[in-house]
Formats: C-alpha cells, sequence, structure tokens
C-alpha cells in the first residue's frame, strides 16, 4: 500500500466554483505557471504517484460557495486516479483546507475527530481539534488561548483486508512575521507565531498519546512547517515542534527517516521536500517540512520512504517529464510511504 502527504501550493486557484478544473492560459496562484500548466503538471504527479491514499494539503477551498470533496473528486474523474474518492474533516477561513484523497477498493476511510468540544473559554488536556486549547507556554502565570487556523483531519481507517489504523493530517501554521515592518516588530511576531506553533504541536502530541497508549496504529502526516534548526527562535524554546510532534527524548516516539536524520545531523546534506524562491538572493532555499510519522508497531510492516524531489531523486530526475511536472506543479514535493498492510 502506498500512502502519501502532498501539499500542492494554491490549488484552489485551478478551480471553479462548480469544482470544475480551470484549464486555460492565466495564471496560477504559482510564479510565472498558468493554471493549464500546473493542472497538466499535478495530473501528472499523481498518476506516477498511483497512491491508494493522498493526504492533501492545501487543497481546494470549501465554503457556502465551494466544495473541497467536489473539486479533489473532479480532478480525479479528470485524471483517473485510483485514488478517486475524497474526505475532509473541519473547514477554515485560509482557503488551504486539509483533505484525503483514496482509493475506495482498497480502503475505508471516515473522518472520526476526538476529544471534547469547549467555548471560547477552552480546555486543558487535548480538546477537539476545532475547539480551543489552554496552555502557558511562556510561563508567565497567564494562559495562552490556542487555535488551529486548520484544524488537522482526524481519521478511522480500514484497508480491505481488514487492518484498522488510525491517521491524523496536520498542516501547523507557519512562523514566517508576515505582515511586520522593522527589525523588532518582525522578531517580536516570529517569537509569537514560533509560541503558537508549538502549541498546536502540544496538542497535536497530546492526540498522539492517547492513539500510542490505546495500542492504536498511527501515521501522522503533513506540513509541519518546522524542523530542527530551521531559525533562531528555536534556542528560545528548545525543541522544533517536529520533534515535538515525533515524542523526542518524551514518550514513545513516531518514526520518520528524513526527520531522524536532520536531528542526528544538523550540518551536511539534508533531505528536503520543498523548494521556495528567494528574490532578494536570486536564489531557492530548500527545506524539510513534510513528514510521514509512523507508530513502532508499523515498522513490522515493511516501510519504505521516499520524497519525489526532482533533482535528488534519481528516478525522477531522469524522467525529464516528470521532473518539470514536479517543479511547475508545487513548491512542495510529495512524500509517499510503502507500507505491506493487510490489503
Amino acid at each position: 500500500m502506498r500512502i502519501a502527504t502532498y501539499n500542492v501550493e494554491w490549488f484552489n486557484s485551478l478551480f471553479d466554483d462548480a469544482g470544475q478544473l480551470l484549464m486555460d492560459d492565466r495564471p496560477s496562484g504559482r510564479f510565472e505557471v498558468t493554471r493549464a500548466t500546473q493542472v497538466e503538471a499535478l495530473g501528472m504527479v499523481f498518476t506516477a504517484l498511483d497512491a491508494d491514499a493522498v493526504m492533501v494539503i492545501e487543497a481546494p477551498d470549501h465554503n457556502s460557495r465551494r466544495n473541497t470533496v467536489s473539486a479533489l473528486e473532479n480532478f480525479a474523474r479528470v485524471f483517473d486516479l485510483r485514488a478517486r474518492r475524497a474526505v475532509m474533516g473541519f473547514d477554515n477561513d485560509t482557503q488551504q483546507e486539509i483533505a484525503l484523497l483514496h482509493d475506495p477498493d482498497r480502503l475505508t476511510v471516515r473522518h472520526d475527530p476526538m476529544g471534547d468540544e469547549t467555548g471560547k473559554k477552552g480546555a486543558h488536556g487535548a480538546p477537539r481539534f476545532d475547539s480551543v486549547f489552554r496552555i502557558d507556554l511562556d510561563f508567565d502565570a497567564t494562559e495562552d488561548l490556542v487555535r488551529f487556523s486548520k484544524p488537522p483531519l482526524e481519521l478511522a481507517m480500514r484497508t480491505a483486508g481488514g487492518f484498522e489504523f488510525r491517521m491524523i493530517g496536520a498542516h501547523l501554521k507557519s512562523k514566517a512575521p508576515h505582515g511586520a515592518r522593522g527589525k523588532d516588530a518582525i522578531m517580536r511576531l516570529a517569537i509569537q507565531n514560533r509560541r503558537k506553533q508549538l502549541a498546536q504541536a502540544i496538542w497535536l502530541r497530546r492526540r498522539i498519546e492517547y492513539h500510542l497508549d490505546a495500542g492504536t496504529p498511527l501515521i501522522v502526516l503533513g506540513d509541519l512547517n518546522d524542523g530542527p534548526g530551521l531559525d533562531e527562535y528555536e534556542d528560545l524554546f528548545g525543541r522544533s515542534s517536529v520533534e515535538i510532534v515525533m515524542g523526542e527524548d518524551d514518550g514513545v516516539p513516531l518514526h520518520d527517516p528524513h526527520a531522524r536524520q536532520i536531528l542526528k545531523r544538523r550540518v551536511g546534506p539534508r533531505p528536503s521536500t520543498a523548494r521556495f524562491y528567494l528574490a532578494d538572493q536570486s536564489r531557492f532555499l530548500e527545506a524539510l517540512l513534510d513528514y510521514i510519522m509512523i507508530s513502532a508497531d508499523l515498522r513490522a510492516y515493511n516501510p519504505r520512504w521516499r520524497i519525489w524531489h526532482p533533482f535528488d531523486d534519481a528516478d525522477c530526475y531522469r524522467l525529464p517529464e516528470l521532473r518539470n511536472a514536479l517543479i511547475s506543479a508545487s513548491d512542495h514535493f510529495p512524500v509517499t510511504l510503502d507500507i505491506d498492510l493487510p490489503s
């Protein structure tokens, strides 16, 4: 079975309000890429992945006029994908939903949120992901009220062979200080965003611990927008959100070999899943932001991870059409997990 996570930059801009693809020469949300070019590139990438399930990060918007599930299922029909059924959880107001495309012949999937709903006052522990989490992050005797801008997607999964497991798709809030002007303002906002992101990671980790304590096989995947050593503010808090979610040095850990690699080796070659152009420096920045983490019990099913990087993955690089499609489709690259679950 193949499970993937893929952050598709501005997927929403490729659909009209009826969920139909806009395959024309008008600009997409990607720099100097038309909508037709991005759609065709995405069709090639999703076809090459041939996954049983794809956690789509930044999926098309869901609101009173648009429907995420309809848009994704129409995309799957156009490109005749096996992963043709979509499911989503709590929507958000960022135009970037979290949704799963899956093959209904291989997997039965349902949105199954856990935790208590809270009012505006929030709650401790691990409330439902569309609620409010209370935590004092800076030890000032005043609790912070934290919300997910993009509530994680909690799924109950069952293979055709009857194997049951849980999946959580996540997109933690970026810590970039957007909108700040001046060095001091940028620093204050960056630290504030870092605190919010770590709070979200703690909240997510508490839900993970619930499943691990219950002995439930678990996959946590998506874009955590973070990793060890990515910015100077990490030292203020001691750990990255990736380390918190994985459970490094604190409880039963999840496993992702790429995350493990950067945790052990802070210098030298590092795996990456995203590539951003820095206009002011005329160069690209690469970072490891996308992960597929699994519980210890799933390591018995021969898991194999792969980052579909157009330059670092030899098979992708040797296929010019796929290599170019990966570059045009998104500023992130897919990550896959091949695992021999009873199917």
